[in-house]
C-alpha cells in the first residue's frame, strides 16, 4: 500500500465520517483497505490530526505490549479501538502480539540479539554452580512448575481416568503465562507440533462457541422464524462472514429448526366481473416506492370467531403500507384501509393499484376513491390466483410465522400481537431479495443514496 500524506488521510477520514459513503467504497477509490480507514477514523476522533503523525514502524517495549494485551483482556474492545486508545497507527501489530503471546507467553516479547548470525556454534550458558543462589532459584521454579502441572493433570485423571495429549496440551496452555512453554512441554512429554495443533483447534472451537451464541440469539429474537439461510444473512449484517453450510451445521448441532410451516396456496376468487383489466400482468417489479400496490383480504379463525385483515403491500420493497382488521368483511374494511394508505401518497406519485376480482374492489365507491386520487386500477384475470401471488405469499408467510406458532389469550391479544408482527415484518425481517435488509431498511437506504 502506498504512503498517504496527512492531507489525503484527513480527506479520506472526513468523507467516511460524513456517513454518505462506506469505507469499502472510499477504499477502492484511494487504494486503501477498509480496516485502515476504520483505524484512521478512530485515531482522528481521539487525537485529531495528531493521530496521523504516529510513526508506522515504532518500536514497542515488552511492558507496553503486555499493557495493550491486558487492556484488551479487560475491555474486550476491538483491535481498531485498542489501536486508537494507545495511539498505534494500525491494529495489525496487536493481532500479531496476541498470536505470539498465545504461543509462547511472555517469552515472545523478550528482546532478541540483532546483527548477523555467527557461523560458530554457540555454547550453552553454563549451568549455575551447585548450591548457588541461582541454582536454588531454578530448582524452586522447577518444583513450582511440576507442582502446578501435576495438580491439574491429577484433577483431570480423577474425572476421566485416561490423560490424552489433548489434555496435556490444555494444561500447558493454561500454565503458559506462569512458566516457559518449552519447559512445560518437556515435562508433559509431548512434541511442540502436537501442542500447537491442539492450541489451534481450541482457538477454532472458541470462535465457533461465540458464533453459536450469536446464532442462538438471532433464532430466539425472531422466535424461530428464520432458517439457516436467513440467519446467515443476518450474521453478515452484523459483520460475520460465515458460509451458509457452517450455519446449517451449527444449527443442526444446536437442534434449531425453523418453526415455519409451508402452506399451500388457497385463493378467494370472489364474484367474477369485468371492472378493470389486468394491467399489472404479473410484472411484480417496481422501480420506486408508491408505483405499484397490491391488496387483498384474508380470514382468521380464533375462539370460534372470524377476523378479516385487509393490508396494502408496496411491490417496491414488500413493505406493508397499512392494514385494517374487522370481525366482518364489510366494505368499510377496504375503505378505511384506502384512507390510511392514501396518506403515504404525494402529488408526484403515479400509482397502479392491483387486486383480485373480489366484490369490494368492484364497488363503485372503491373505483371512485381510486379515480379521485388519479390511481390506475388493475384486477386479476378470472380464476387466476397467480396474478396477485405477492400478497397471497405474504398471507402465507404471516400465517406460518405468526398465526401457527404464537398462542393468543383473546381476540384483543391477537390484534395486539398482529400489530407487533407487522412492525417486525416491515422493520426487522430481512429478505435476500433486498440484499439482506428489511423493507424499511432497504427503502431508507435507497432514499439516502438518491
Amino acid at each position: 500500500m502506498s504512503k498517504f500524506t496527512l492531507k489525503e488521510k484527513l480527506e479520506i477520514v472526513l468523507r467516511y465520517l460524513e456517513g454518505h459513503e462506506s469505507a469499502p467504497t472510499i477504499g477502492v477509490e484511494y487504494g486503501v483497505s477498509k480496516a485502515q480507514i476504520y483505524s484512521w477514523a478512530k485515531l482522528y476522533e481521539k487525537y485529531g490530526t495528531k493521530g496521523f503523525r504516529v510513526k508506522g514502524f515504532a518500536s514497542y517495549s515488552p511492558e507496553f505490549k503486555l499493557e495493550v494485551l491486558e487492556y484488551r483482556s479487560k475491555t474486550k474492545a476491538s483491535y481498531v479501538d485498542i489501536a486508537a486508545h494507545f495511539g498505534i497507527p494500525s491494529p495489525s501489530p496487536i493481532k500479531q502480539w496476541v498470536k505470539d503471546y498465545e504461543r509462547k507467553g511472555y517469552d515472545a516479547f523478550r528482546p532478541t540479539k540483532k546483527g548477523r548470525l555467527s557461523m560458530k556454534k554457540e555454547t550453552k550458558d553454563p549451568a549455575p554452580a551447585e548450591g548457588s543462589l541461582e541454582a536454588l532459584q531454578a530448582e524452586i521454579e522447577r518444583l513450582r512448575m511440576e507442582n502446578a502441572y501435576f495438580k491439574k493433570v491429577e484433577c483431570l485423571s480423577s474425572k476421566q481416568g485416561k490423560i490424552t495429549n489433548q489434555d496435556k496440551a490444555e494444561v500447558v496452555y493454561e500454565l503458559r503465562q506462569q512458566f516457559s512453554v518449552m519447559a512445560l512441554l518437556q515435562l508433559a512429554g509431548i512434541p511442540r507440533s502436537t501442542y500447537y495443533y491442539w492450541v489451534k483447534t481450541m482457538n477454532r472451537s472458541h470462535v465457533d462457541g461465540q458464533l453459536e451464541v450469536t446464532i442462538q440469539s438471532i433464532y430466539d429474537e425472531h422466535k424461530g422464524r428464520y432458517g439457516y439461510r436467513r440467519i446467515r444473512d443476518e450474521l453478515r449484517n452484523r459483520g460475520h462472514q460465515v458460509n451458509h453450510k457452517k450455519v446449517q451445521r451449527i444449527m443442526k448441532e444446536l437442534e434449531l429448526k425453523s418453526r415455519v410451516r409451508v402452506k399451500k396456496y388457497r385463493s378467494y376468487k370472489g364474484k367474477v366481473g369485468k371492472i378493470a383489466p389486468n394491467l399489472l400482468d404479473r410484472n411484480f417489479e417496481a422501480k420506486r416506492p408508491n408505483e405499484k400496490w397490491v391488496t387483498d383480504i384474508t380470514e382468521f379463525k380464533l375462539y370460534g370467531e372470524k377476523l378479516y385483515v385487509s393490508p396494502v403491500l408496496d411491490l417496491y420493497n414488500g413493505e406493508i403500507i397499512t392494514y385494517t382488521i374487522g370481525s366482518r368483511p364489510t366494505y368499510s374494511l377496504v375503505s378505511d384501509m384506502l384512507e390510511q394508505a392514501f396518506e403515504r401518497l404525494s402529488t408526484k406519485d403515479e400509482l397502479l393499484m392491483h387486486s383480485d376480482q373480489g366484490w369490494h374492489y368492484q364497488m363503485k365507491q372503491y373505483r371512485q376513491a381510486l379515480k379521485k386520487k388519479n390511481i390506475t386500477q388493475s384486477m386479476s384475470r378470472k380464476g387466476n390466483c397467480y396474478d396477485n401471488s405477492v400478497i397471497e405469499n405474504f398471507f402465507g408467510i404471516m400465517k406460518s410465522e405468526f398465526l401457527y406458532i404464537e398462542e393468543f389469550k383473546s381476540i384483543e391479544h391477537f390484534k395486539e400481537e398482529l400489530a407487533k408482527y407487522i412492525d417486525y415484518y416491515n422493520h426487522k425481517r430481512i429478505k435476500a431479495k433486498l440484499k439482506g435488509k428489511s423493507p424499511v431498511q432497504y427503502r431508507t437506504l435507497v432514499e439516502q443514496v438518491v
